[in-house]
């Protein structure tokens, strides 16, 4: 059981809805996420089913911390694919089949008898480096989730970028690439940011220059598995491969172009990296060598103000920042200062 003392009320459900995994936190108002668990999603029986395990799961951590439902001010509610914020409407969900135009949003609140606050997963995590991780001391904040796919979320002085059709802030869709053979987006378009630096096209990439004979250890994983990931890429990176290598810095160079995008709309203060996908972050050469190839060409691309003056850095929050910043999210529409 947690110790109320060191607990600044009032406290906040947050919710991150996955494909595979929905995590579930409470975070009081300072930030602090102090209970936290997951359940599987499985989205093939269902959003109602899905409220019912995510009301479960958030009464068990309740009991578990020692609190009820009363302290409990709002719920911050992120989920993926498209939406419609205003209404808080799932519209379409291509990984969760059976979840489209689902008001999940109220449903929730019916559920709970609490506000929810409806919000893309991306600008939830956004949000959450906003909040208290990386970027707390800025006004303004950009960041790009790098996994399967590539999401990205958008806060300028306490707001998140959700747009007027509940579309903005989707920075894995910029277009980097527009020439007549530029790689297809699983959106079904060309030459997208997410066609050239998500997990899935770092894997993609590699395995094409493999397959075209390039010399690299990461010829026998190819071989042997019949493929071969992002993760692979970095760990023989690290192993010094000299072609791995250069697949990094290629990621970043691509990376940097949408960033250059970014930099020239909305001149924030901070970029962060969020997501699986950062080649081991600072804690590797690596994710070093990554974030360094990024901003080699930033530097080439950019005004130099832009260069010299904006950070680019991982995020710091890892995988707690869709719960942390859904919460802060429901604490910024519904929450009020005093004690509970």
């Amino acid at each position: 059981m947690v110790s109320l003392d060191h607990i600044s009320f009032p406290a906040y459900l947050g919710v991150d809805v996955g494909g595979t995994t929905i995590k579930i936190g409470i975070v009081d108002n300072s930030g602090r996420s102090f209970a936290h668990g997951k359940i599987d999603t499985n989205h093939e029986r269902g959003p109602e089913d899905g409220v019912r395990r995510i009301i479960e799961l958030a009464e068990g951590l309740l009991a578990e911390s020692g609190l009820n439902w009363e302290q409990i001010r709002a719920i911050g509610l992120g989920t993926p694919g498209t939406m419609d914020v205003k209404q808080g409407m799932l519209l379409h969900m291509p990984n969760m089949s059976g979840w489209d135009h689902f008001p999940i949003r109220s449903y929730l609140a019916d559920q709970t008898d609490k506000p929810v606050a409806f919000l893309n997963d991306a600008n939830a995590a956004a949000y959450g480096e906003y909040w208290v991780g990386r970027g707390q001391e800025c006004d303004s904040l950009v960041m790009f989730t790098l996994g399967t796919g590539v999401g990205g979320g958008i806060i300028i002085q306490d707001i998140t970028l959700d747009g007027a059709h509940s579309h903005g802030s989707e920075l894995g869709h910029i277009t980097i690439d527009s020439s007549a053979d530029a790689r297809q987006c699983p959106c079904g378009q060309f030459g997208h940011l997410e066609a050239y630096v998500s997990a899935t096209s770092v894997a993609k990439r590699t395995q094409e220059q493999l397959d075209e004979g390039e010399e690299s250890s990461l010829q026998t994983t190819w071989s042997e598995q019949g493929m071969v990931s992002s993760l692979d890429v970095a760990t023989h990176a690290e192993q010094g491969d000299e072609f791995a290598n250069r697949m990094i810095r290629e990621t970043g160079h691509y990376l940097a172009i949408g960033i250059t995008s970014v930099l020239h709309m909305i001149d924030p203060d901070i970029v962060v990296l969020g997501g699986a996908m950062n080649f081991g972050g600072h804690q590797t050469r690596a994710g070093q060598a990554f974030l360094e190839a990024i901003h080699q060409r930033i530097r080439e691309l950019t005004f130099p103000v832009l260069a010299e003056n904006t950070i680019i850095d991982f995020a710091t929050l890892g995988s707690d920042s869709g719960i942390i910043g859904a919460a802060g999210v429901a604490r910024k529409q519904f929450g009020k200062i005093e004690t509970l």
